[in-house]
């Protein structure tokens, strides 16, 4: 049985959200796309279909190069964000995804699951996501790992799901994933508040694994679909 994935409306996604990154899209966008240029895009091939869940303001949808993009997001303002080659599905990720079995060859999230109202709308979630790839696709997950972030992790009053990268592991391959890569300690917490460091900071961090270990407190888990 499909579960409410939050108990915030669209709206009050919108309002929060604007509050918490005033002042620091810009900035996000730029960090993004280091990210995917230096990181993600080694993981997405040219002629991937992709969906974006929790898909946000699209830095990430928005720079990522492959075939095909879709979205998933409840926030009214992401309809305004992703570029006009995205399809945004602004309902709730629980819920039956309008796309076909074997559809996609990506799922990317990031710092999504923590928000799903409990386990249950994990699995469920997570279970769309196995129907929609194809055979041996992958699911690419990226979050705050409760294990380092400590109380910093109920800081934020949308955080309703404890997740680690074991526990994390532990739920998709419950849903049918096999675990590729399992790295506990990849980025630092948030870009929502604290230093902006310059871009090349942020390329030289991805190139240093060890830096990870010191710094990094958000887990980078991909599963791929084992259906045969």
């Amino acid at each position: 049985m499909p579960h409410k994935t939050t108990t915030f409306s669209g709206d009050d996604l919108q309002r929060m959200y604007r509050a918490r990154f005033k002042g620091r899209l810009e900035y996000r966008h730029k960090v993004w796309k280091v990210l995917i240029r230096d990181y993600f895009q080694r993981h997405v091939r040219s002629t991937d279909t992709i969906l974006d869940l929790g898909a946000g303001y699209g830095e990430f949808i928005n720079n990522i190069q492959c075939k095909k993009k879709y979205a998933m997001d409840l926030n009214p303002d992401t309809a305004e964000k992703i570029d006009a080659d995205v399809e945004l599905f602004a309902q709730d990720s629980s819920m039956r995804w309008p796309l076909p079995d074997e559809s996609l060859d990506v799922v990317f999230t990031s710092n999504f699951f923590e928000h799903l109202v409990n386990k249950e709308a994990l699995d469920s979630t997570l279970r769309e996501a196995r129907r929609c790839l194809v055979p041996g696709g992958s699911l690419i997950a990226l979050g705050p790992n409760i294990t380092y972030c400590g109380d910093a992790y109920w800081q934020v009053v949308d955080h309703r799901v404890a997740l680690s990268d074991q526990s994390l592991s532990e739920a998709m391959r419950h849903a049918g994933f096999t675990i590729h890569t399992c790295i506990g300690t990849f980025l630092p917490f948030t870009m929502s508040e604290g230093l902006q460091y310059p871009t090349f900071v942020v390329a030289a961090y991805l190139r240093f694994p060890l830096a990870w270990r010191i710094f990094g407190k958000q887990f980078l888990v991909i599963g791929k679909n084992s259906s045969v």
